[in-house]
């Protein structure tokens, strides 16, 4: 299993926001700018395709040496051989997902409170997501809950597994989302959907690294 404790920037390829035709490209932008670990995302599409993706992609990954994460599909990550994968509130417990993937596995959490937060480190997951903390398209219809519980979760469940915040956060908004305490983060658009994904990404890095 990897470790990610060290892990500052966890980067996600979204179908929302990249055509499959930029899928190859992109995955190689973020991997050059250093993402920690790499998700794919793929919302409302064939569990074929998902399947195909995560293929081409974990190549890519491996030769970086960043560990490759599915999201929602236990049973995709399992067949692909990912190297984590990443579930919701309402995807099951941890105990199911591991009956697919076995006791390696990386299986990470989004939580939306401090509450959730804290059982999913009692749950026994090996990291979260704890957002959104701003609106965010990719959440539609979730409210976001704002900046205040970020020291809260980071000082008690951070100590033990990562805590990456997400939901809206993007190189403009990332000094403020680590002064309310956040040590790691997720960027979505942020890095999709610059102009250049690849340095937009080191510079990312450059901020959550204090320089």
């Amino acid at each position: 299993m990897y470790d990610i404790r060290d892990a500052k920037l966890y980067g996600i390829v979204d179908l929302g926001y990249v055509e499959p035709t930029d899928l190859l490209t992109r995955t190689q932008q973020l991997l050059e700018g250093g993402v920690d670990l790499l998700q794919l995302r793929a919302k409302n599409q064939s569990l074929d395709d998902i399947t195909q993706w995560a293929k081409l992609l974990l190549p890519l990954c491996r030769e970086a040496k960043t560990p490759f994460i599915i999201n929602d599909y236990p049973e995709i990550a399992k067949e692909v051989g990912a190297d984590g994968v990443h579930i919701g509130q309402e995807d099951g417990t941890l105990l199911a997902v591991r009956e697919i993937v076995g006791p390696e596995m990386l299986v990470g959490r989004s939580t939306h409170s401090v509450e959730q937060a804290e059982l999913a480190l009692e749950e026994g997951f090996d990291y979260i997501g704890f957002g959104p903390v701003y609106p965010t398209p990719t959440k539609a219809g979730r409210a976001a809950i704002g900046l205040e519980n970020i020291s809260v979760v980071q000082d008690t469940v951070g100590t033990q597994i990562p805590v990456f915040c997400i939901g809206g956060i993007k190189p403009e908004n990332l000094t403020t989302v680590i002064e309310a305490g956040a040590e790691s983060v997720v960027i979505v658009s942020g890095l999709l959907c610059a102009d250049n994904a690849a340095n937009t990404t080191r510079e990312v890095k450059l901020t959550l690294n204090g320089k």
